[in-house]
């Protein structure tokens, strides 16, 4: 009785689970350096499906733009939205709104390296992006002679990486450097959506196994002999 509720129960946990993040995340393989350190060629992401309003300074996003790379998906990190005016650099760091902006994620010594570029003051409903790679990224600051001064429509958006599952490196810290200029993102369900199906994994296992246990540990238990009685 006990081991078939378990297993029932732990049956629903991991096909929920695993239900519950097909819809909500797809996996992508990145196939440049351009992110690095933070992404790495090769590495395979887990990014949550949103809409491009609901995109945040520092969130890291896959998107399309047919006048960057035609039929291909792009990662980059978010530095500035609609409404937005970013540069670089003071003393060697990228500004929005007049702000520097620290940017941990960025390999050893990039900051005295960004190259500058003229001040862009981001249209309404679109987006300024960055890889964290800037010496060999080709962002928005490779298209400033654009229409669109680089910039990327808010609606090119089709998700947000949350994790690097491979390898393993976990989730994506949201950077607090862009906290100053508004609220950062919330990370999606991923790690609910790993407890439940890590959880129903252990019940069924474990339910699956104790019918099997308790009839072997019952089976050693012999009862005790009895006397029959009568004079002796």
């Amino acid at each position: 009785m006990v081991s078939g509720v378990a297993v029932a129960l732990g049956f629903v946990l991991f096909v929920a689970g695993f239900a519950w993040g097909a819809v909500l995340y797809r996996p992508y393989t990145v196939p440049t350096s351009s992110m690095t350190p933070t992404i790495d060629a090769g590495d395979r992401v887990l990014a949550e499906r949103v809409d491009g309003d609901e995109v945040r300074r520092g969130d890291v996003v896959v998107f399309k733009d047919t006048s960057w790379v035609t039929n291909a998906l792009v990662v980059k990190r978010v530095v500035a939205v609609g409404g937005d005016t970013v540069a670089c650099c003071t003393d060697g760091r990228l500004t929005v709104n007049g702000k520097q902006i620290d940017e941990p994620y960025l390999p050893a010594g990039t900051a005295a390296e960004i190259s500058n570029f003229p001040t862009v003051t981001v249209p309404k409903g679109r987006l300024f992006l960055l890889g964290d790679e800037r010496q060999g990224s080709l962002d928005s600051t490779a298209h400033l002679t654009d229409a669109a001064q680089g910039t990327v429509a808010q609606s090119a958006v089709s998700a947000r990486v949350d994790a690097v599952v491979w390898p393993m490196n976990g989730m994506l810290q949201r950077p607090t450097g862009f906290e100053p200029l508004g609220a950062l993102s919330t990370p999606g369900p991923l790690r609910l959506i790993l407890t439940l199906i890590v959880a129903g994994g252990v019940l069924v296992l474990a339910g699956g196994a104790y019918g099997p246990v308790a009839k072997r540990l019952g089976g050693r238990r012999s009862p005790g002999r009895t006397e029959p009685a009568g004079a002796h």
